[in-house]
Parts: C-alpha cells; structure tokens; sequence
C-alpha cells in the first residue's frame, strides 16, 4: 500500500467519523410542556388553579402591630408593644355536593423576642353547609367597635357545625369541644363540650341575630340577641346577654345590654362609639348564679384608611364597676392587609 492510498482512508475515515458527530449534534429532546398558573375567578378575585388540578387556591393575610396602654397592661408597665402575622390558603373545588372547601390560618403573635406564639387559627373542611375542624364559633360574631363584650374566653373550638341558608335566612347548630380553663362552678373544669345555635334574618335596613349556647360541664345557658339598623349615614346596632350561670360562652354577668353607632364619615374614616352595662357582675359562692354589683364600659374606636390595604385603628375605652377601680385602656394599631 502507497502512501497517496494511507492518505484518502485517513480523509474518508476522518469525514465519517465527523458525519456521524454532526448528525447526533441536530438531535434535540423535545422541551418539556410547562403548565403556566391560570387565574381562577369562579369563587371571586384572588385565586388561582393550583397547576394539574382543578382546585382553586387563594392567599391572603395581614400584618398587624400595636401599641397598647392600660393599668399594668404588661407586668408593671401601662404601655406594651405587640405585633401579629397571619396567612390564610383557601382552596376551593366543586363537586356533587356542592363548592368544597378547606380553610387553613397560620397565626403568630409577638409580644417581644423571647415572649412568641405560633399556632394554628383556623383548620377546617366545608361542604354542603357541614363544616368540621377548628374554626370561630358564632359567639364571636360581635359588634363592629371595640366597646363590648358579648362573649366569654376562647371562641375557637374543635366543632362540628351545619348551617342552611336561605336568601336572607340562616340557622344553624354546632358541638363544641370546650378544653380550655375559665371560672367556672367550683369543682368543675374544662374538658367537655358545648352546643350552640343560631338563628338569623334581614330585611332590608334591618338585621337580626338570636343564639343560645348550652355548656354541658356546668348545665348552664346563655342567650344573645343582635339587632342592626341602617339609620342615617351609620349603623345602630344593640345587643343583650342573658346567662342563667357561669358557662363557657358567657360568664361577665348575669345579664348586660350594649349599643353603638358605627358612623361612617368618608371612604377613609369611621367613627364608633359605644357603650355596654353589666348586671350582677359577681358569681354566688356554689356557682349556682350570679350575685351582686353592676358595671359598664364607654369608650370610642376611630378607623382610618390611610392607603389601600393600610388602615390604622384607634381604642380608648374607660370601664367602671361597683367597688372596684374604675380604668382607661385601648391600642393604637396598624394594619397591612395583602
């Protein structure tokens, strides 16, 4: 073999050799399909489709700080600090039965660096008027200002609720687990549970609450009624508590009446003042009821909208009893919703 001949097998294996690289250098993988988030706007503004699912999820919250003021309102101090951050997800879905939907609320309440709590707010599932989980009673469905106390201790609770609805008719029934400790009938403690029932209506300018919540431990009642009345440029609205003892819903008094006027001013402010009287204010010895002295509380709360998804709120409120110190207290607070 000559040398011209070694030279073109060389050239003719070194063409092929570069064939064969060009040809797998042309062959790409096909890209991966990409799912972009899709805006879901059958449950209202803010949610979207989780992706390869048909479920809707929204997220939301706030940032709220305040400076609070009152009596040794923090060890011995009258001024104290105090900052909270909460997330809410919502998903959302129908079915056969109707939009299900789970709730979850992640709160955190700051007091100072080494004084935090972190817990869950809100956990429940609902579908067709069932709810179940952790979730707020109707005991806390109050008035808007800051002047009343229409309910007793904790009003989360571990429940099982239903409740039809309507048009402008509602009713419902709950159980209540009810763990926490409050003052109760001596001898008696947390750990049992709780039913409870509302009823409510509107008709136009007006709207109507009546609930009732039975505390088994103690074999007590309360009762509450809320009225609303679109009167003027505000809302008047007036309220009532009966308990027939100390119970976990309702423990302040024996009875009390409460009314405020939610005056709206502008689109930035609002004003509400308020007042609330409480009768026989103190427990008998056995538990059995309730005794002796009376008191009330009088006090205003001004909201302001400072921007969109910024508003401030200010509390002072002044609360005076029968053989007790009279007092001054309430917060100056800021919020930032998203």
């Amino acid at each position: 073999m000559n040398i011209r001949t070694i030279l073109f097998a060389s050239v003719a294996a070194l063409a092929a050799a570069t064939g064969a690289r060009a040809a797998d250098a042309i062959v790409a993988a096909e890209p991966e399909p990409v799912e972009y988030v899709r805006v879901c706007d059958a449950y209202g503004t803010g949610y979207f489709y989780i992706p390869g699912t048909e479920t809707c999820l929204s997220i939301g919250g706030y940032i709220r700080t305040e400076v609070r003021f009152g009596d040794h309102i923090s060890g011995d101090s009258d001024v104290d600090f105090w900052t909270r951050g909460q997330v809410t997800f919502q998903a959302k879905n129908d079915t056969e039965y109707g939009t299900l939907t789970g709730v979850i609320t992640l709160r955190y309440n700051v007091d100072n660096a080494s004084d935090q709590e972190a817990l869950l707010d809100e956990g429940y599932i609902d579908v067709a008027g069932f709810r179940v989980g952790k979730l707020y009673s109707w005991w806390d469905d109050d008035m808007s200002g800051e002047t009343d106390t229409l309910a007793s201790n904790e009003t989360t609770h571990n429940s099982i609720r239903y409740q039809y609805e309507n048009g402008a008719f509602a009713a419902g029934l709950s159980v209540d687990e009810l763990e926490d400790d409050y003052a109760t009938k001596p001898g008696e403690g947390p750990n049992n549970f709780g039913v409870a029932g509302q009823v409510s209506y509107k008709a136009g300018a007006i709207s109507a609450y009546l609930l009732a919540g039975y505390d088994t431990d103690t074999s007590e009642v309360a009762v509450r009624g809320i009225v609303y009345a679109d009167i003027g440029p505000g809302t008047l609205g007036i309220a009532g508590v009966w308990a027939s003892g100390a119970n976990y819903y309702y423990e302040e008094s024996e009875w009390t009446i409460a009314a405020e006027y939610a005056l709206k001013i502008n689109d930035k402010w609002s004003v509400t003042p308020g007042f609330q009287y409480f009768e026989n204010i103190a427990l008998e010895d056995d538990g059995n009821g309730f005794t002796g002295g009376s008191a009330y509380t009088t006090g205003v709360t001004i909201d302001y909208r400072i921007v969109d998804d910024l508003r401030s709120k200010l509390s002072v409120q002044y609360h005076d009893e029968d053989e007790g110190d009279d007092e001054v207290f309430g917060f100056l607070r800021f919020q930032r919703d998203f």
